[in-house]
């Protein structure tokens, strides 16, 4: 993945006019270039194989070619390559087909700017995103991994948006901050009686927090009884060893 540059677009629409449009909003919207323009099925097998861009801004509709085949060889051939269509066709196979060949988005004409650059603006960060975890690790997590699926620009809308059937947003709110606000770690019984939830409740919410890695639990042996299971922010752990 290529670093520290704009990202590289090729715009391919057969009509010139339209092309131009789309290259003069590319314009308005930072980090962002239009590398090339092509109006044909030779001229885009071409230019993607030279050019090897980013990003592909791709209409259905060509005299000499369906996009959606296009498309179909560009992911085949070239997976790093990503393809936002934006085109008049509203069929629903149509649309359904560009899903399920994993286009990163779909528009239709004609183009409202403000749509199109909500777009762009969400493959940026999705672009960036990407990099940023390619260049610290070698594997993700459940949350990362959600997080690039669900293209949202806010983590905690991004939480959200996945929380499992169950877990209420204000209330796992509740139990990060009562965990927030002890170094040491937490018990399950505990948590219940600050937030006001049943024990099996509050273990419920901590669970979701371990499989997400938002918190750690160990095992705490006290002196009396079977151990109980501690948990404990990632934060206030790396602040813990810090000290």
């Amino acid at each position: 993945m290529k670093e520290n540059r704009d990202i590289e677009v090729l715009i391919v629409e057969d009509d010139l006019r339209i092309a131009e449009i789309q290259k003069r909003f590319l314009d308005l919207i930072d980090g962002f270039q239009a590398v090339g323009i092509a109006a044909s099925y030779v001229e885009a097998k071409t230019l993607i194989e030279i050019l090897q861009p980013d990003l592909i801004l791709l209409d259905v509709y060509f005299p000499d070619m369906n996009g959606l085949e296009l498309l179909k060889e560009t992911k085949f051939h070239t997976k790093q390559i990503d393809v936002i269509m934006i085109t008049a066709a509203k069929e629903i196979e149509k649309v359904q087909s560009a899903i399920r060949l994993g286009v990163f988005d779909y528009i239709i004409k004609p183009v409202i700017f403000d749509r199109f650059k909500q777009s762009l603006q969400r493959y940026k960060d999705y672009h960036e995103e990407l990099l940023k975890l390619s260049k610290e690790n070698s594997q993700v997590s459940q949350l990362e991994v959600d997080k690039l699926l669900w293209k949202e620009n806010d983590s905690a809308n991004n939480e959200r948006a996945y929380l499992p059937k169950g877990i209420d947003p204000l209330t796992l709110e509740k139990v990060i901050e009562v965990l927030g606000k002890v170094k040491t770690g937490l018990t399950a019984e505990t948590v219940a009686k600050e937030v006001g939830v049943s024990r099996t409740t509050a273990r419920r919410y901590l669970e979701h927090l371990v499989s997400i890695e938002k918190i750690e639990a160990d095992l705490s042996y006290g002196t009396v009884g079977r151990p109980e299971r501690v948990y404990i922010l990632v934060d206030n752990m790396i602040k813990k060893l810090a000290e």
